[in-house]
């Protein structure tokens, strides 16, 4: 109610100061907001056109006489000593003069009244009228009581542009005040079931720099019109504001002209701007709903959602760009097509790589080969993706270091996925896989016992499905025992292979295994058969060395014996 009554009071002030402002200067003043056009053969006096000659006397044309004319008004009207009474009209055989005294100030002769198509005798009457007019308005003008009043009004006119500044601000303060206050409550989000299209706090901040955008506006408006208002209460700065409102109504009348002929083109571009809009929240609709699982389409996975929305996005995008290009300002000039061109031209030479980068990432897409999160080895390449783009892809490895890979190198290298297997419940968890090399003495079952029972000992190895052992290979010395044991934590696989290591020592250490892989040479006298004592004879023994003498018999070796 407060607000209110303070906005009753400002609106009758204004209405005052107005009233008193505009009452007095603009009532001795012409109309400077049309100033009229002067040509060079016009009679001034003031910034303001009299009349009009025409004729030529001798070598004077009509430009050098109405410029001698207008110099002597002007000293005419600056002397106050002289009274416009004096002004008198004197008719000679070949000319009517106008006279000040015993001088000059206006001779017209028969060209002149022919030019005009009037009498000589009347035509210098009519001028010698707007010339008193004229002469009078001038030294009103500039008059003492005058230029107070002027002043005065220019005053009221600072005292009143000031107030209005003020208590605009206090109303676009309070209108702000409200606004936050009411952000959450009276401004609701803008929602279409549970997708928010614009948040509270977004529309919030639209309304206040829209308020903003119009307080500035019309404060420049105001002051704009201040200036007008000012400078034309002065003789001296009247013709600068007349020029200044001209050139305001030429440029706003320019501005609606070209507006109201650009109707038509800006009709189409605001229907093309509105269908996509509302096509693009349909289309952002049905995506995030099938992002989060609201509905689903047959063989379409949720997690193309997102993807697949931007791609259609863009191509929405790009579509309504081509629909409204021909529509835009300039559309057909040389330049814009120039420019176009020289766009086209830019992207058809330099985006080869980056064209091959979003074609790959497409693929990558729906080809599901990986998602953000996932542990993957991607060429040498062993880590977390952490960034997903329709250009790069980028991994984080275990020591903490990003790698970042153009797509087109990722879709052309091997991608092996060990995550995959922990999402989805229907496959068998992920299998690491270690291989140890022991000597054919040892019994296998012994060395299968061991190597599970180090499995088991590992955190994070599951019981269910059990750990097992292959044997993937009988070399020449010894066997190749590989356990493989299922995890569900692929993202620890290497502090995972690093507990099992441990244990394997651990476990072979325990039951006597020594981890190692035995070479043979030819010769074998004196060595323990590599068969398990199992498969040999109670009364097997190892067969010993046996020596040959190489000597002929009766010879020594030595010198003399």
């Amino acid at each position: 109610m407060a607000l209110n009554k303070k906005i009753k009071k400002f609106i009758v002030l204004i209405i005052v100061i107005l009233c008193l402002a505009i009452a007095s200067p603009f009532s001795y003043s012409q109309d400077v907001s049309k100033p009229q056009k002067i040509s060079e053969s016009s009679v001034v006096l003031s910034g303001e056109p009299l009349f009009e000659i025409k004729a030529k006397i001798g070598s004077f044309s009509p430009e050098d006489r109405a410029k001698a004319v207008s110099q002597r008004l002007e000293a005419f009207a600056e002397d106050a000593s002289l009274p416009i009474d004096i002004l008198k009209l004197e008719n000679q055989s070949d000319e009517t003069v106008v006279l000040a005294g015993d001088k000059t100030i206006l001779a017209l002769v028969d060209a002149d009244a022919k030019a005009a198509n009037k009498n000589r005798q009347e035509l210098t009457a009519e001028y010698l009228k707007k010339i008193k007019i004229s002469i009078q308005e001038y030294r009103e003008s500039r008059s003492t009581k005058s230029l107070l009043f002027s002043g005065l009004y220019a005053f009221l006119l600072t005292i009143l542009l000031l107030i209005i500044f003020k208590v605009l601000s206090q109303i676009l303060s309070r209108t702000l005040q409200r606004i936050d206050a009411a952000k959450g409550t009276r401004i609701p989000s803008l929602r279409i079931q549970n997708i928010e299209f614009l948040p509270a706090t977004q529309i919030t901040d639209i309304l206040t720099r829209a308020l903003k955008f119009l307080r500035l506006i019309l404060f420049l408006g105001l002051f704009y019109l201040y200036v007008l208002l000012v400078l034309s209460l002065f003789p001296w700065t009247k013709q600068v504001g007349a020029s200044l409102s001209s050139y305001l109504l030429k440029s706003v009348g320019g501005v609606f002209q070209a507006f109201f002929a650009y109707l038509p083109n800006l009709f189409v571009i605001a229907l093309v701007v509105v269908l996509t809009y509302y096509i693009l929240k349909l289309v952002q609709f049905i995506f995030t709903g099938i992002g989060r699982g609201t509905f689903s389409l047959p063989g379409f996975y949720s997690e193309w959602a997102k993807p697949t929305n931007k791609l259609v996005t863009f191509l929405i995008i790009a579509f309504a760009a081509i629909v409204a290009f021909p529509y835009l300002p300039g559309a057909k000039s040389p330049a814009f097509q120039g420019v176009s061109v020289f766009l086209g031209l830019l992207l058809s030479l330099g985006s080869s790589a980056a064209v091959a980068n979003v074609v790959a990432g497409v693929i990558l897409i729906y080809t599901r080969a990986f998602e953000v999160g996932d542990r993957v080895k991607v060429g040498d390449a062993i880590g977390d993706i952490v960034e997903k783009t329709l250009l790069v892809t980028r991994i984080r490895t275990i020591k903490n270091v990003v790698i970042t890979i153009p797509n087109a190198s990722v879709l052309s290298a091997q991608i092996i996925n060990y995550s995959s297997a922990a999402q989805d419940p229907d496959t068998p968890p992920l299998i690491l896989h270690t291989t140890i090399t022991l000597g054919y003495d040892l019994p296998w079952r012994k060395v299968h016992e061991a190597l599970i029972n180090a499995a088991r000992a590992t955190v994070h190895i599951l019981t269910e499905p059990a750990p097992f052992v292959l044997q993937t290979s009988l070399d020449d010395f010894y066997v190749s025992y590989e356990i493989n044991a299922y995890t569900d934590k692929p993202k620890i696989m290497a502090k995972i292979y690093s507990e099992l290591h441990q244990n394997i020592q651990d476990k072979c250490n325990e039951v006597g295994i020594e981890i190692l892989s035995p070479h043979y040479r030819a010769m074998r006298d004196g060595n323990q058969n590599t068969i398990p004592e199992s498969y040999l004879p109670a009364d097997y023994t190892a067969p010993g060395f046996r020596i040959e003498r190489l000597s002929r018999p009766g010879f020594s070796g030595h010198k003399g014996e």
